[in-house]
């Protein structure tokens, strides 16, 4: 049976690698969803086990938060925002400051896939007819999207996962990643506009980019979902995913919209592969594969606990299995709330290494490529690697400190 259990899961992560299995048309939820179907049809784990392997409460609150940004993208407001940036009376480098500074604040409340996807077509489209080269915006974008999404515990999938694991406050993280944040995103912003001194311009036509009408009402129901979802997660004793799924539950009470509109735009690729990793690495874990994976990682002199081998580890697996499935390998050796920041800022910052790095720098290409820019990952590494070394710094320079501090209270 473990011969077994470790087939699905080197196929599986492969996939995850790959996102794809070669020969077959199927992407990363896919492969996870498949690889929890083979382990029931075994009898590795029964229906109610692998249920009880899915953390519902991870999945309430990525679903409720789905809605929220659902509402916001029915009212037009990332249009909105992105056509008023686009207009905006600002030189080349500072108007990069603007949509980066946008783009990581949504980012931080909002799932940053969505952010991105959103708002690349409306930038594109905008800077294009200003006659400005769209992509150190885009890149700007998806650079800071991901940087951005690692301030608060709702930012990105991982994040919402680590928080919801490790019973971490929503306060102190904010707090406790805030800084770091900052300072990589105002990192990232001169590093983009340095490598971009005289790429700033490029004329050429701009076709219309698709856009949802702004809908004042909607878009301020939305807005005051997000400021209720806000309140409950810093002054309520009551859990992150109730909340979350009592302000979706408002989302869904409409007079004009239907809720199949609604869940039309929620991500559930995304909540099929949490839901299929979760059942692959409980039975891993049940099995004792993952205990003896970390004695042999032990044995090769890797201490998974130390906090740079923690680093090391999350930031090379984030960007071979992506950060989602490392947070899922790496959080039972993670087990204390320094730990679980680290995982959470590194696991995020590593997105910016590689095109494929992040969700988000994906959908940017493919929305990009729809209007006929190309961002090649050659494009991508000249600005995503110094990002990354430089905000990857600023993090263990951050999380060094906030250490000693820990060590000096201690003594």
């Amino acid at each position: 049976m473990q011969n077994f259990v470790l087939a699905v899961f080197v196929v599986v992560y492969l996939g995850m690698l790959l996102g794809h299995l070669p020969g077959l048309a199927v992407n990363r939820a896919g492969v996870a969803l498949l690889g929890a179907v083979a382990l029931l049809a075994v009898g590795v784990l029964d229906s109610r086990q692998a249920w009880a392997s899915v953390d519902m409460p991870t999945m309430s609150l990525l679903f409720g938060l789905m809605l929220v940004s659902a509402q916001l993208r029915l009212g037009g407001f990332y249009t909105f925002l992105a056509r008023r940036m686009a207009r905006a009376q600002l030189g080349a480098p500072w108007l990069l400051l603007l949509i980066m500074v946008s783009g990581a604040a949504l980012s931080a409340l909002l799932v940053n896939d969505i952010v991105c996807l959103a708002m690349t077509p409306i930038l594109a489209e905008g800077t294009l007819r200003r006659g400005l080269n769209p992509v150190p915006f885009l890149l700007g974008l998806a650079c800071a999207s991901n940087i951005g999404s690692a301030a608060t515990l709702i930012g990105n999938p991982q994040n919402m996962l680590i928080g919801q694991v490790g019973g971490l406050p929503f306060g102190a993280f904010l707090l406790d990643s805030l800084p770091p944040v900052l300072a990589s995103l105002l990192a990232a912003w001169g590093i983009i506009a340095l490598l971009s001194r005289g790429d700033w311009t490029l004329e050429r036509h701009a076709s219309p980019a698709p856009a949802v009408e702004f809908r004042p009402w909607p878009t301020i129901k939305g807005c005051l979902l997000m400021a209720a979802a806000l309140c409950g997660f810093l002054f309520l004793d009551a859990p992150r995913e109730v909340v979350a799924l009592c302000v979706g539950g408002f989302v869904l009470l409409s007079r004009r919209t239907e809720s199949r509109v609604v869940f039309g735009l929620v991500d559930w690729q995304l909540l099929l592969l949490f839901l299929g990793l979760f059942v692959v690495n409980h039975a891993v874990a049940q099995v004792g594969l993952l205990d003896r994976m970390f004695a042999a990682v032990r044995l090769c002199g890797v201490a998974v606990e130390h906090p740079a081998w923690l680093f090391a580890l999350t930031a090379v697996l984030s960007n071979i299995i992506s950060n989602v499935p490392a947070v899922m390998l790496l959080l039972p050796v993670s087990p204390t709330p320094q730990d679980r920041l680290l995982l959470a800022l590194v696991s995020t910052l590593a997105g910016n290494l590689f095109l494929l790095g992040s969700i988000a720098n994906l959908i940017v290409a493919e929305q990009a490529a729809q209007q006929g820019i190309f961002i090649t990952w050659r494009r991508h590494l000249r600005i995503g690697l110094p990002v990354t070394l430089a905000s990857f710094a600023i993090a263990a320079l951050w999380l060094w400190l906030r250490w000693s501090d820990l060590l000096v209270a201690a003594g």
